[in-house]
């Protein structure tokens, strides 16, 4: 039914935008497109599990912890992977960002195995399965009204950072110009890592959220995650932030109603159809600016 599809979308939306938010926000200050971000996504699921497997933490404890966790790894990630090639060409980036990518892939095949497990189911309230409300025919989970809660109290912290704050400031800056940004003061390599942090850390949310409503995790589910976030990010218009957030819910959606009305194995596919689409018709997106590229 159109109703159920429809919060199933906007559910799955939620988090696209989520993980949506750490492409844009690191190719909006640095013009580079992070493909290791899905694995950040991916690391995060399996923290959790571990974290409360191993040390027996409750999960909002799990969630503030990981979320630490993934935004070291991203501040790492760009000191030692990004950050010498700063003054190289893009290309040079974008491959070590593959690279980076298949290594983080592959370190967690390592220490967790290769093959796809549950959540621990034992450390969320049982309530989280069960209806929180109707609407018409349709029914919205404890789980689902929790995503679409947990994700706008982010997307509404990290608005207030971007635009309210002295470090949001300097990322927008450092968007117009890095040069003249640096010129003004501002610290460009510590603004880029916290980039990175503060991107990591929105993703490793999404992570946590996809592991606990699809009950499982696996070491490729970054890489899925990943291109349909990136998807998203292009809907909206890479580099600007509320576009990711827009692209991501309505790529969710039109996941969902694709699924529902067609076929669930078209489910992937979607992502790469928008993809392609938006960048036939519409390469800046819903909200990005036309840009000449100099040569």
């Amino acid at each position: 039914m159109l109703e159920q599809q429809l919060i199933n979308g906007l559910t799955l939306g939620m988090i696209y935008a989520l993980i949506a938010v750490g492409y844009t926000m690191v190719y909006g200050v640095i013009q580079l497109i992070n493909f290791a971000h899905g694995e950040i996504f991916m690391l995060a699921a399996f923290l959790a599990v571990t974290f409360i497997t191993v040390f027996g933490l409750p999960l909002y404890v799990v969630i503030v912890l990981t979320m630490a966790c993934c935004a070291l790894i991203g501040v790492l990630l760009d000191i030692f992977a990004y950050r010498p090639l700063r003054q190289s060409p893009r290309l040079a980036a974008l491959i070590t960002a593959i690279g980076m990518s298949i290594f983080l892939q592959n370190l967690a095949m390592i220490i967790w195995g290769s093959r796809p497990r549950p959540f621990v189911q034992d450390a969320l309230p049982s309530f989280l399965r069960t209806t929180a409300f109707s609407i018409g025919n349709a029914n919205v989970s404890w789980m689902q009204l929790s995503i679409f809660v947990l994700a706008s109290t982010l997307m509404l912290v990290l608005f207030f950072i971007i635009n309210k704050t002295r470090v949001g400031t300097a990322m927008r800056a450092l968007s117009q110009n890095r040069t003249g940004a640096a010129l003004m003061g501002i610290n460009v390599n510590r603004v880029i890592s916290f980039t990175f942090a503060l991107g990591s850390s929105m993703g490793a949310v999404a992570g946590i959220m996809v592991a606990i409503y699809y009950n499982t995790l696996y070491p490729t589910m970054g890489y899925v995650a990943g291109v349909k976030a990136f998807a998203a990010a292009v809907l909206g218009g890479i580099g600007s932030v509320p576009g990711a957030m827009i692209g991501g819910i309505v790529l969710g959606i039109a996941e969902a109603l694709g699924a529902g009305y067609i076929s669930s194995l078209y489910r992937d596919g979607i992502a790469y159809a928008v993809m392609i689409a938006v960048i036939i018709f519409r390469p800046s997106g819903i909200l990005g600016k036309s840009t000449v590229e100099k040569v």
